[in-house]
């Protein structure tokens, strides 16, 4: 294991010139889309009339075909059980993951697999520390994924996992990690129990957070409990995308990706600075995503960070290019409200509202007509949950007072 970074920096890759960047990268890429393609059922046929030698710039990758995470379902049920994507087999893989959809996710071997050390670097983490996270160990990548990006930093890990609460204040408390990891609003309930029951939090002095919206309103109430706020942008797909630093002017793209704003529903790459849908081409042997088109909104900042980072920023999760939406750090798929709709035929006409209550993600599934026979309203919220793996509330609307809009999910959070 190599020596932890020290410095202001991660490592020499943060601070290239911008132009070398793109050279070293694009270098890379004739080679990697070789690989995928010799390895990959689906790059085979996706891919088989490109030239990898070809692809030397960003306006020729921006003729390639994009592969939508919203694909992944129906790809993986075609053939199972990562759709051709893995150019290795399932078993030589150090995990596969389950996330909602429900779709799979590869992890492949290697110290730091998905790149989250720089993120945890960037937001003042460093070898010794102790980190309490709260992102989930079951199922879902996220939790392995931050705890082996921590550890490639030289830090401890309390993997809390999430849920039960009144366990994870008496942890910190009796350890006193200096570090957070998970959504901030699992964040604020626990320094609210903790208010609550007398527990010395004081520990807590940086926190790195992801999975959910972070409205300047919840960073800076954060903040007061003395705790420095910093967030990732991360996914089970791609792991670490772009993080923050102490600049926290929008997430600095991760050194293993080349990303691309392009118009949503589209592969054509928008022009800088305006709103687009997030594709990422990933540098990973094992799982060689190439335009994996992620359904996320954002666009590109101008100019470099003044925190000396010089690669591509972008302004932030800016919502979703279609309707799929990120509940309480877990993906809620228009396919999985039209399963709860087929499981109860009574429901002629529904919406999935997602909103915010005091800080944390709400979701209410709407619908037309009445709560008839008794307690249907409870046997449908109990098909959510089992469908979604969330909590939702279900509440019953006037006939004709949803709009005829063709939306499944509406996301009404502000984003600020």
């Amino acid at each position: 294991m190599s020596a932890a970074p020290s410095g202001r920096h991660y490592d020499s890759l943060e601070v290239r010139d911008p132009g070398l960047r793109e050279r070293e990268q694009f270098a890379r890429l004739a080679d990697h889309i070789r690989h995928a393609k010799a390895n990959t059922p689906y790059f085979a046929r996706l891919l088989k009339d490109v030239d990898p030698a070809e692809v030397r710039d960003r306006a020729q990758l921006a003729g390639l075909p994009i592969t939508r995470k919203s694909s992944l379902v129906e790809l993986q049920k075609a053939e199972p059980p990562l759709g051709g994507l893995n150019a290795v087999a399932p078993g030589k893989l150090a995990r596969v993951f389950q996330s909602p959809g429900p779709t799979y996710d590869a992890e492949g071997f290697g110290r730091d697999w998905w790149r989250t050390a720089r993120a945890f670097f960037a937001a003042g983490f460093r070898a010794g520390d102790i980190i309490h996270n709260t992102f989930a160990y079951h199922f879902t990548p996220a939790g392995a994924m931050m705890e082996a990006g921590a550890h490639a930093l030289g830090c401890a890990v309390f993997p809390a996992g999430g849920g039960q609460t009144e366990l994870q204040v008496r942890a910190i408390a009796d350890i006193r990690p200096i570090g957070y990891a998970g959504t901030p609003s699992f964040l604020k309930i626990i320094l609210a129990m903790g208010r609550e029951t007398g527990a010395d939090l004081s520990s807590l002095k940086r926190a790195l957070v992801a999975g959910e919206a972070l409205p300047a309103a919840l960073r800076a109430e954060l903040s007061l409990s003395g705790i420095d706020i910093y967030q990732c942008y991360a996914s089970a797909d791609l792991g670490l995308i772009g993080y923050e630093s102490e600049a926290r002017e929008g997430f600095i793209v991760e050194e293993g990706l080349i990303v691309e704003i392009v118009r949503p529903g589209t592969g054509d790459p928008v022009v800088p600075g305006e709103v687009g849908e997030v594709v990422a081409t990933l540098f990973a042997s094992e799982y060689p995503l190439i335009r994996f088109a992620t359904g996320d909104l954002s666009a590109v900042l101008p100019g470099t960070s003044p925190c000396g980072r010089t690669g591509l920023r972008l302004k932030g999760w800016m919502g979703r290019a279609d309707q799929t939406t990120k509940v309480r750090g877990m993906f809620v798929h228009p396919a999985q409200i039209a399963d709860v709709l087929r499981r109860h035929p009574e429901i002629k006409k529904a919406r999935l509202v997602v909103d915010q209550d005091d800080g944390k993600d709400a979701m209410t599934l709407l619908i037309e007509g009445e709560n008839s026979p008794a307690g249907l309203g409870e046997k449908i919220a109990a098909t959510i949950q089992a469908v979604c793996k969330l909590r939702g509330g279900v509440a019953f609307v006037a006939p004709g007072s949803l709009a005829n809009d063709g939306r499944v999910i509406e996301d009404k959070r502000k984003i600020t």
